[in-house]
Parts: C-alpha cells; structure tokens; sequence
C-alpha cells in the first residue's frame, strides 16, 4: 500500500499546518511541542482530560479498525466526544467490504455522507498513507496504527506522560524493552524520542527481536538488561508480540521473562526515581511482573488517561480548531 508521496510531506498542506497524522518521521520538534502543550491544556488539575468542550461541534469522525482494539478505538471515541464531535464506529466484518466493495469505495462514500476525519487502524504497513492520499482534500487522517510501521498518538502519548514526571528531555535516558522488532510504536517512540532532544535512546533484547535496521535510528543497542538498564529514567516495556511471529523467534516465554522481563531486581539498576511504562496490554508475567505493573514507579494507567488529552490535541490540530480559534469565534 506504499505510494510515492511519502508520508511525512502529505501529512502538511499548502500552508505548512498538519492536516494528516500519519508518522512522527518528519515533524519538526515544535510541531511535536505544539501537539504536547494543546494536551495538557487539556488535562484537568486531577491528570484527567475535560469532559466537554465545542471545538469539533458540527464535524464528524469515523473509525475505521481493520483490527482489534481496546484502548486505542475507546480513547479515540471519548477523544472525539469530549470535543463535541458526532462519532461514527464501522463494523468492519459487518460492512460492506465484506461484501466485495473495495476499500476506496467504502471511503467515497463516506466521503459523501459530509464526514471530516477518518481514523485508521490497519495490519498492512502504509494502509494509512494510502488512504490519506486518496480522500477528499477537506478529509484528515490519522493513523491509529498500520502494520509494523508506525502509531504515532501512542508514541506522542508515551511523551506526554515522560514530560509531566520528566520535563527535560535533553537530560533523559530512556530504555525501550523488548519485542522491537514487531512493534510499529517503539519506531514511533524512537522518532519522538530523538525529535524531542532526549539524551539517549537504548534498545534492550534478544538479538532476534531486534532488527539491525534499528542502529541507523541512532539508538544504543543492548542484549543484557544489566548494562541496558544501567542509570536510565525511564523504562518502557513492549508486549511479546506472538502473533506476528512467523518463526520460532524465541525459545519460551518463562526464559524471556528470565532475561529480559521487568522485576523489582532488574528495575534497581536503573535511576531510583525511574518511571516504568507500557503501551499495552501487558501479558503479566512475560514483559513485566505484577509488582512492577502495579508498583509506585509504573505511570502505565497515567499512560491510558493521557491517551485521551492527547487524541483530543491530534484530532483539534489537523481539523484547524484550537481554543483560541473557538475563542475567537465566540466573540465574532
């Protein structure tokens, strides 16, 4: 589904404003920054996001998941809500596609019902490039993951939780653990990561998990969790990711959790004040003990609240509609 246009110029229009969020690849670090301080206007005093307010009143988003959700399609829904936005939920396996009609023609007609945001969850890798390239100009995309290749408000959500524990992100060390290899976020985090300025980005895993394209992204690499984990601020643990698995990549789960699952012994050799993170869902026990998940250094729940503000910031953003703007239109 790849197309020539890469997805880092199609994400702007002609005047330079975020119209597409397909891949943090591409974004100046301002841009990013912009995205962060609209979400946490958007938190209230107690780390929640605002119930209700009429930025996207009058528009309609769709979401279109092509594969299972959880978090991700709830904190879209409750996103899009909360900024007064009429929702829509397609049923994928009850939909027309279903029938024979192709992908694009489902879109146009879409397209025809006067929607204004389509948010996109796809296993093919481009499937949001794709679909941004060919809807209607008005019509803004979002990539809510596709494939191995990016998911863009995880990672942009990830950063909003490391800011509000860890404001600086040149002074930071972060530790991304795990299945690297089949995750589309820990690309996404490593993009953010390194735009945002922060000090050292580790990779940690087996040498299976961890594609050797990975040293280009300007990561350290690290197979033991001793060195890897030594001195860094945060820590995110990734899910062991087996159904994307075409081989025996790994000799058993019990011998992962062994070597490279979080514990309370392996978490002290990182910085005491270290903050533990996961995209989710957690397969307890394979990535990360129970201790670790529910103890007083994870911020993973946080990393689930914060995942609506942030939605809310996107979904604002590449619509054209800010408080300020509502601002100014009320008193017009």
């Amino acid at each position: 589904m790849n197309h020539p246009l890469s997805p880092s110029k199609l994400q702007f229009d002609s005047d330079g404003k975020l119209h597409h969020f397909l891949t943090i690849e591409g974004i100046k670090r301002q841009t990013l920054t912009e995205i962060l301080d609209l979400a946490d206007s958007f938190l209230g005093t107690e780390g929640k996001a605002v119930k209700k307010l009429p930025l996207l009143r009058g528009k309609t988003v769709v979401n279109l998941f092509f594969e299972n959700s959880t978090r991700t399609l709830t904190t879209f829904e409750l996103a899009a809500q909360r900024l007064s936005a009429d929702v829509l939920k397609i049923n994928i396996a009850t939909s027309a596609t279903a029938k024979g009609e192709s992908l694009l023609d489902m879109l146009h007609n879409l397209e025809a019902m006067q929607c204004d945001m389509f948010v996109i969850r796809h296993a093919q890798s481009g499937a949001a490039q794709f679909i941004a390239h060919h809807v209607a100009p008005h019509i803004s995309v979002i990539n809510a993951g596709d494939g191995r290749h990016a998911h863009p408000t995880q990672a942009m959500l990830d950063m909003l939780t490391i800011r509000r524990h860890k404001p600086e992100f040149g002074a930071l060390k972060v530790a991304i653990v795990g299945d690297v290899l089949h995750s589309r976020v820990a690309r996404s985090q490593i993009h953010a990561l390194t735009t945002l300025g922060a000090a050292e980005v580790r990779v940690i895993g087996p040498k299976t998990l961890i594609p050797p394209s990975m040293q280009q992204l300007g990561v350290h690499i690290f197979h033991d969790m001793a060195k890897g984990l030594d001195g860094v601020d945060v820590v995110i643990m990734l899910r062991l990711q087996r159904e994307r698995m075409a081989g025996a990549l790994l000799p058993s789960e019990k011998e992962y959790f062994s070597l490279y699952g979080l514990t309370d012994e392996k978490l002290a050799m990182a910085k005491p004040d270290a903050i533990v993170m996961h995209p989710g869902p957690i397969n307890r026990g394979v990535e990360i003990a129970s201790s670790v998940a529910d103890g007083p250094q994870s911020v993973i729940l946080e990393q689930v609240s914060n995942g609506i503000a942030l939605r809310m910031a996107v979904m604002s953003m590449v619509l054209g509609r800010s408080p300020q703007t509502q601002a100014a239109e009320d008193i017009r």
